[in-house]
């Protein structure tokens, strides 16, 4: 198994001067360690770029705690929002035939490609330094994936992965500290319609067992 957060050291350790970085963002959450780390190295613009999340109305909550949260942290260099387009259609097209997958699995990794596709040709278009996505802090991604499929995007697009596992030194545990710090919305599902009904279904049985 691939130790990804020592690639991470390694490029850093041979940075010169202060690169730029266009970082998927998935919410406020996650964000919050990673700018926390990067933004010590990297000039990062942040791009929240999620066509899993199904409901319009939790994409804007995800999107508008995440601007909350940059304009009330201050960061040793300053981070830049970009907003995406909010594309559901996109999910669901990646997604068909794999409706009753468990979570973690193929359709999770198709899903991993399309947010990282989307910023990998956008870094490419912005002719930034390096490109790398949030993703890897949860406990529930699947980063050995997450670097395999940015390395490959990264050989397609020409623009250089920042390989990452951002849950090593406790980036996970400083997330939920940050989150409560600054009061974020931590959601309790990925975003997409077949994670929400697994946590609808887990919470019923939870009642059921009291």
């Amino acid at each position: 198994m691939i130790n990804y957060q020592l690639k991470t050291d390694e490029i850093i350790k041979n940075l010169k001067n202060t690169p730029s970085l266009l970082l998927h963002v998935c919410c406020a959450p996650c964000s919050s360690y990673v700018l926390e780390y990067l933004t010590e190295y990297f000039a990062v613009t942040a791009f929240f770029y999620n066509p899993n999340i199904t409901e319009k109305e939790e994409y804007e909550k995800r999107k508008t705690e995440l601007k909350r949260f940059v304009s009330q942290r201050e960061f040793r260099n300053p981070v830049n929002i970009i907003d995406g387009d909010y594309e559901p259609e996109l999910f669901f097209e990646i997604a068909k035939g794999m409706e009753k997958l468990c979570e973690g699995t193929e359709r999770c990794f198709r899903c991993y490609e399309l947010r990282l596709r989307k910023t990998a040709g956008l870094a490419k278009k912005m002719g930034v330094d390096f490109f790398c996505t949030t993703l890897s802090v949860s406990p529930h991604k699947n980063a050995q994936k997450l670097n395999e499929i940015g390395e490959r995007l990264s050989n397609e697009y020409s623009v250089p992965y920042l390989f990452s596992d951002f849950k090593k030194k406790n980036g996970y545990k400083r997330s939920i500290e940050l989150s409560e710090e600054y009061g974020l919305y931590r959601q309790n599902y990925c975003g997409c319609i077949f994670s929400r009904q697994k946590n609808i279904f887990k919470n019923s049985q939870k009642q059921l067992s009291k």
